[in-house]
């Protein structure tokens, strides 16, 4: 088999069609979700996932409160279930919105929290999804489901980025940023552009085997995603990987660098000064570093859609360097190691 054939990677390289129907979908639902928002009053929003989904949880949080005025948190499914006033803190007599995002909307511990979260009656649920059919699916008062985005690989990279933008767009509409909207339009255009032009310098960073681990840095928004470009690594590749806030690098990570060292930045517009001194700092001492954003980058995206609504651009050169790595280790991307698609759990004990 052509190792292009793999459902992994044809899964990568045609996720712009996903983003399209992301966006189309919150288009078409957007009037229901702003009165949603206008009727709810909430006090509070809380995103949740399990896994990959738990790390978009934490990107798209930190755009909510970025660009809404009010308190949105992201939480591990598991422990909204299984600690649920800890994890609604001061908001747990307060109207809430959950937010729940999965793939296959069939995750025990997301499914088992939202379920908790109706029958405790703290506010209205809004799913993100792949898989319309889905027990996840029929909890939500709406459900945005893109099932362009599903997948016959085990670990999330389509699904992923179509739920991202889901929820970029969601936060967005409920804004009222419409300039914003209609910027997204050209997000499946830059994905293509993107993909076709970098994917030999993902293939040729991610099948160096003299690197031996992999250190991603994102700060804000970036941070989630950082956080799952440090998960495709582990899982598609078996590769020790980390993912940290980009300043907090400085604050003893730096002690494993060396020349087997790859670090990733996953730059700003705004901050790039003080994370370009984080990464020179770890180029002296011995790390090999590539960064991505906008312009006068390794990777660059050379787009005009604003910063808070095109890092959805980070995730194809990232998922392509886990997804390299794993063919020249002789893995098979398709089935990571002990790993499956659906974490299904016996949660009544």
């Amino acid at each position: 088999m052509n190792e292009k054939d793999n459902a992994t990677y044809q899964e990568i390289v045609s996720q712009p069609r996903a983003w399209q129907e992301a966006l189309d979908i919150v288009a078409a639902q957007s009037g229901a979700l702003c009165t949603l928002w206008e009727k709810g009053r909430y006090d509070n929003v809380m995103f949740t996932g399990c896994g990959s989904t738990y790390y978009l949880s934490l990107a798209a949080a930190s755009l909510w409160r970025d660009m809404i005025d009010g308190s949105a948190r992201a939480m591990p499914g598991g422990e909204l279930y299984l600690q649920s006033n800890a994890s609604y803190g001061a908001f747990k007599n307060r109207r809430t919105l959950l937010i729940a995002v999965s793939r296959s909307g069939e995750t025990s511990e997301t499914v088992a929290a939202t379920r908790q979260f109706k029958t405790e009656k703290r506010g209205d649920v809004i799913v993100v999804t792949v898989n319309s059919d889905s027990p996840l699916a029929k909890l939500g008062d709406i459900t945005l489901a893109m099932n362009s985005g599903q997948e016959k690989s085990v670990a999330q990279t389509r699904s992923f980025a179509a739920m991202y933008v889901a929820t970029t767009a969601l936060t967005a509409t409920i804004a009222e940023k419409t300039d914003l909207l209609a910027a997204m339009k050209d997000l499946p255009h830059q994905g293509e552009k993107l993909i076709a032009k970098y994917e030999p310098s993902a293939q040729t960073i991610g099948s160096n085997l003299e690197t031996d681990r992999f250190y991603f840095l994102g700060s804000g928004h970036r941070y989630g995603l950082a956080c799952e470009a440090n998960l495709k690594m582990k899982e598609l590749s078996l590769t020790h990987s980390e993912p940290f806030y980009t300043l907090e690098f400085r604050h003893g990570p730096k002690a494993m660098v060396n020349r087997q060292t790859m670090i990733i930045g996953l730059q700003s517009d705004r901050q790039s000064d003080h994370e370009n001194r984080v990464l020179q700092e770890m180029e002296k001492l011995g790390g090999n570093i590539c960064t991505i954003g906008n312009d006068r980058r390794d990777i660059s995206f050379h787009s005009d859609i604003p910063e808070s609504v095109r890092n959805v651009l980070f995730l194809p050169p990232l998922q392509l360097m886990a997804y390299h790595r794993a063919v020249a280790k002789g893995l098979n991307p398709d089935r990571p190691n002990n790993l499956s698609s659906v974490v299904e759990l016996d949660l009544t004990i």
